[in-house]
């Protein structure tokens, strides 16, 4: 069974948690079927993986075209595959033309959606309309797709109600056990700016609508005085929101001088031992299909404060792993709160309760076992290629 995987991110080069979870499921498809892989950018030096680049005469055109004209370029080397695989709707026009072409079914895995990223518009314009109409064509027309958690199956049905529920499966995202671990490494956190010693509640992600980040500053008002905040936070999607952030981080550095904020993209290495220093990990996304982050910090056994939206109480169980902060969201496609001013209450709250628990060990261990239990990539890794093989012989 060969399969060509479709990626746009893949190591070294990798900025969200798409980009990881391909990485991460290739390592072990590999050890069970042939996998290409496809992906976007400069040579990787890597057996049976290639990359791929848009034709020069779109140097200057939208990124939605030159998107396109990069997955035209994979759609030939894609014959001989049993099945295509695309990841994101950067891949997801290669896999719809490569399944047409050589009569070969398309699956897709569903990381996020179009629909629910409307602030994007905003970025890219025309750009991000294609990319929507891109994503609900590759949608309604593939064999199958995969939901990283059952709340992305919900959205995903919700979003393109023409798509048959029968063919579309969750498959949980995973994370390496053997590389994110707890780790004392002290000096590797003051390197970034951070007192291993005293107690920090950390946020990990990009600096984009859907993570939440400044519904986080506006609570990190109500944390004690010696709680550092640490963001690990850049890529910011637009100036808009970056001035948004920065206009926070400075507001909120007037009355603490504990606020760090890491705007390189983190090592693993320096991620893991962050992450192990931390007293709490906070996620105040408003929108997150399954948060692959949220399972790095319970596998540095580090409790969570989380957005109860989307896949993420699949993945933190409340007073169990961390707490979960309710929202009530718009249905307008942004899911942004009903009531801000609540939501960033409970979140403040939330994590105040977490820093004064007597059990934090406890709520530490408990994320470790759950991740051990539920979220490994063996597993992941057997439940892919179920649906693979259903794929395959229903287009024989």
């Amino acid at each position: 069974m060969r399969i060509d995987l479709i990626t746009k991110e893949y190591p070294p080069f990798i900025y969200g948690g798409a980009g990881v979870h391909v990485a991460e499921l290739v390592r072990v498809l590999r050890q069970h079927v042939d996998v290409k892989v496809r992906c976007f950018g400069d040579e990787r030096n890597e057996t049976d993986t290639f990359a791929y680049r848009h034709n020069t005469e779109f140097d200057n055109a939208n990124g939605a075209l030159q998107t396109m004209s990069t997955d035209l370029n994979m759609v030939s080397d894609i014959a001989g595959a049993d099945l295509v695989h695309s990841h994101t709707w950067y891949a997801n026009f290669a896999g719809q033309v490569a399944s047409s072409l050589h009569g070969i079914p398309h699956l897709i895995t569903a990381h996020s959606l179009e629909p629910l990223r409307p602030w994007k518009e905003q970025q890219l314009g025309g750009g991000y309309r294609l990319s929507s109409s891109i994503e609900r064509t590759a949608y309604e027309q593939a064999a199958g797709i995969i939901a990283v958690s059952d709340g992305m199956r919900k959205d995903i049905l919700r979003a393109y109600p023409q798509i048959d529920p029968a063919k579309v499966s969750v498959v949980h995202n995973g994370i390496d056990l053997q590389a994110f671990q707890a780790a004392n490494n002290p000096d590797l956190v003051r390197a970034n700016g951070v007192d291993p010693d005293q107690r920090s509640v950390v946020f990990v992600g990009r600096i984009t609508m859907q993570k939440g980040l400044p519904y986080l500053l506006k609570a990190a008002k109500e944390l004690p005085s010696d709680v550092q905040l640490v963001l690990c936070a850049g890529a910011p999607d637009t100036p808009q929101i970056l001035q948004e952030v920065t206009d926070l981080v400075s507001e909120l550095r007037k009355t603490r001088d504990n606020v760090i904020w890491v705007e390189k993209h983190l090592s693993r290495e320096e991620l893991i031992a962050m992450l192990s220093a931390a007293t709490v990990f906070a996620c105040p996304s408003i929108y997150e299909p399954l948060g692959i982050v949220n399972l790095e910090a319970m596998a540095c056994g580090t409790p969570v404060v989380a957005t109860a939206t989307g896949g993420i109480p699949e993945v933190v169980a409340h007073n169990e792993t961390g707490l979960l902060v309710p929202i009530e969201q718009l249905m307008d496609g942004s899911g942004k709160p009903l009531d801000e001013a609540k939501f960033v209450a409970d979140f403040a709250a939330a994590l105040n309760q977490m820093l004064s628990s007597a059990d934090l060990q406890k709520f530490g261990a408990a994320g470790r076992a759950r991740v051990e239990q539920h979220f490994s990539w063996d597993s992941i890794a057997a439940e892919t290629i179920r649906v693979y093989k259903s794929a395959i012989q229903a287009n024989a």
